[in-house]
């Protein structure tokens, strides 16, 4: 496989080169050097993938430090969900139904998913939005990417871009919950007319709408570059630090209902089994370190190549308290005292991660009047410690301090190639074509956190053509069609909970793009195909998503958007996303018996999504926008079982941006305010659904119990904040 995809690129590239050489102009309008480095992932607005894309300006009007997950919130297709129920600490955003672990997150091209678990935890990118240049949302399989392979969406994210000025900015915000956010931000601006330095440091800080769901998070942005008319290299290195009370347990029903702030996460409970306060540091600690080196260059008109080199470290455990555990468990001994054995003890235990990413990337372009032809290379390693300690426990036992009561590793090494082009047959008709290929390593050893031996050896090979075409009818009309396949590996926790097949993904997306003066319309309808997709079905003691193989399953239907100005001061901006989701023939052991339930719901898989934006200007520098978001019921799990709906909801914000011009020693002021569900509505946006068979209660008989938890989100709460720009 390896060899016929590197012959393809091959011949990819000699066809080009020969193309080159017939070209005697210069005119063919090239991409901007910053551009070069997205190549690899990034589409065009007259491609045929279905993408939205969100700039700066759009970003800044909501940025008042919520995470980079609710900032996407009013995109097509694109339901947020946050632990901590306001939008800071950890968050989460699902597509057409598929949650972080199949959404393929790139930072300037480099994966920035998690390489054991595929998630993508925007915690550890805190403050991370006001360093963003733009970014891309990709719905369904997409182009060619790196890193694992998107199953519902990929984002792609573009950091600052250099600028020819200096400049500095200071930006605070308040608001709900004791959430302040703080940062500074710099430009030297183009020195000598080829090098700047430029940085941002922040904090943020917020108790959180759920009990002790607080998070202290700091970060930092550097960048150094150097740029003349052909040449752009950036060294940059973003870090962050991020301490955050465990939410993730979630409530029961009743909980939900009588007490929906409770926060079960680190309990504690004395000897005859009544409360005894909370542990202090029932926390998430974590820090994770970036270093990122570009060098984009431009040969001429029609050339271009992008070299990008990665290391990330990441290092950190969460902390918890645990009531009345055993001893044995940890290797302890039994503590004697007098005559009384003792086997159990109130213990605190940590686990920890301590891992590092490299990764190298590679790619060239090739542009004319006609081609566009992009090859590239991507290769990744990835090795991180799995282990764990107690660091105290009422009774003491023969354990010192850093002893492990477990080890283990996991090792994860990925080689990918890609080419892709775009023909253009005539002013009409474009023909877009991806072929990649992916070579996957994944192993493990040692003890896993259970203190059971974890061995894992699996290699994959993925094959992944993808094809489209786009008719251009007119100035104002678009169709496309395009056609794609994906596979994904599965992740460390879905071989810790049993015996995972990878996934295959076949998708098919067909549309209309509309473009005039005053309306512009997007209309697209999609069916994505699906073998031994990994479905949620249950949570672990993490907070990690359990999933387990359907079998054959899908998602049909249509997504819509559009932005209408009314009048010269009145525009709306309104999204729907109207879709079926089912398994196939979906097998459960209910009461132990198999049974086939037929075609059933998948979870976290609403049939109906609909967003919209009511932005009013009433005078020069004045944005009002009325957002409101509409999210159908769903089924947290995949038997359509009573106990598993989530039932659907309609919240509303306001936000407000008034543009203050040079005043004083400032070039500019910018205040913001956000109120976040401005009708107070008590909605909850995620949650999980669990079985267990009792066989235990009546003897020689099975009975199959459900349950399931709930993650509340905040009512009526603001942030409001200034920018000022120096």
């Amino acid at each position: 496989m390896k060899k016929i995809l590197s012959s393809f690129v091959l011949i990819i590239l000699v066809s080009a080169f020969a193309k080159a050489q017939q070209t005697t102009i210069d005119t063919t309008k090239v991409n901007t050097l910053e551009e070069v480095l997205l190549q690899s992932v990034r589409v065009k607005a007259d491609s045929p993938i279905t993408h939205s894309n969100l700039s700066k300006e759009q970003l800044a009007e909501r940025n008042l430090g919520q995470d980079i997950a609710t900032q996407l919130n009013f995109l097509p297709s694109v339901v947020t969900t946050s632990d901590a129920g306001a939008g800071i600490g950890y968050t989460g955003f699902r597509v057409r139904g598929t949650g972080n672990q199949g959404i393929n997150v790139t930072i300037n091209g480099i994966p920035y998913n998690d390489a054991e678990s595929a998630t993508s935890f925007f915690v550890n990118l805190q403050d991370f939005t006001s360093s963003i240049k733009n970014l891309q949302l990709q719905r369904g399989v997409g182009t060619s990417t790196n890193g694992p392979g998107a199953f519902g969406a990929s984002l792609n994210i573009l950091t600052d871009a250099v600028s020819d000025e200096a400049y500095g900015s200071t930006s605070h915000s308040f608001g709900s919950f004791g959430t302040r956010r703080h940062n500074v931000k710099f430009s030297t601006g183009l020195l000598n007319n080829h090098i700047e330095i430029s940085g941002r440091l922040s904090q943020i800080k917020s108790d959180g709408y759920v009990d002790r769901a607080s998070s202290d998070l700091k970060s930092y942005f550097l960048q150094a570059a150097y740029k003349d008319d052909n040449t752009l290299i950036k060294a940059i290195n973003f870090a962050g630090s991020e301490v955050t009370y465990q939410s993730w347990f979630g409530l029961d029903r009743e909980t939900l209902e009588n007490d929906r702030t409770f926060n079960p996460a680190g309990a504690r409970f004395d000897d005859e089994g009544n409360p005894d306060g909370f542990h202090d540091n029932q926390v998430d600690d974590y820090k994770q370190d970036h270093y990122q080196l570009h060098w984009n260059q431009r040969y001429d008109n029609n050339w271009s190549s992008n070299v990008s080199l990665n290391y990330t470290y990441g290092r950190g455990f969460f902390e918890e308290y645990r009531n009345d555990d055993d001893l044995a468990f940890y290797g302890l001994s039994d503590v004697v005292i007098g005559e009384e054995t003792i086997t159990t003890s109130d213990i605190v235990r940590r686990r920890w991660l301590d891992n590092d990413f490299y990764v190298l990337n590679a790619s060239v372009n090739y542009k004319d009047n006609e081609w566009d032809v992009t090859s590239g290379i991507y290769g990744s390693y990835y090795t991180g410690d799995h282990f764990g300690e107690v660091i105290w426990a009422r009774f003491a036992s023969d354990s010192e301090t850093g002893d492990n009561y477990y080890f283990g590793t996991g090792d994860k090494s990925e080689f990918s190639a890609f080419a892709k082009a775009t023909f253009k047959i005539n002013n009409q008709w474009s023909a877009y074509g991806d072929l990649q290929g992916r070579f996957v390593d994944y192993t493990t050893d040692g003890i896993n956190s259970d203190v059971a031996e974890f061995i894992v050896d699996e290699s994959y090979a993925f094959f992944n053509p993808k094809a489209g075409v786009s008719y251009q009818l007119n100035d104002q009309n678009q169709f496309y069609g395009s056609y794609a396949r994906a596979n994904r590996e599965p992740n460390r926790t879905d071989f810790e909970n049993g015996d995972p097949k990878p996934e295959r993904l076949n998708d098919f997306e067909l549309g209309w793009r509309y473009n005039a003066e005053k309306l512009k319309l997007n209309i697209n309808g999609f069916y994505m195909g699906y073998r031994d997709q990994l479905v949620v079905s249950g949570i672990d003691n993490v907070g990690a998503p359990i999933r387990t193989n359907s079998g054959k399953s899908y998602r049909a239907g249509i997504e819509i958007e559009a932005a209408a100005q009314l009048t010269p001061k009145i525009s709306v901006y309104p999204n729907v996303a109207l879709s079926s989701n089912k398994n196939e023939d979906f097998l459960f052991q209910r009461d132990g018996v198999l049974t086939n339930l037929g075609n059933t719901n998948i979870s976290f898989s609403p049939n109906l999504v609909v967003g919209n934006t009511l932005q009013y200007k009433p005078v020069d520098g004045l944005t009002l926008q009325f957002l409101s978001k509409y999210v159908g019921e769903q089924y947290l799990g995949n038997i359509d079982s009573p106990t598993s709906i989530l039932e659907s909801y309609f919240i509303n914000d306001f936000n407000v941006t008034y543009e203050i011009g040079e005043l004083g020693f400032f070039k500019g002021i910018t205040l913001n305010l956000l109120v976040n569900n401005v009708f107070n509505k008590a909605y909850v946006s995620n949650g999980y659904f669990f079985t267990f068979d009792d066989d235990f209660s009546v003897p020689g008989e099975v009975t199959t119990v459900e349950g399931a938890g709930f993650y509340p989100q905040a009512g009526t709460n603001f942030l409001l904040g200034t920018t000022l720009r120096f």
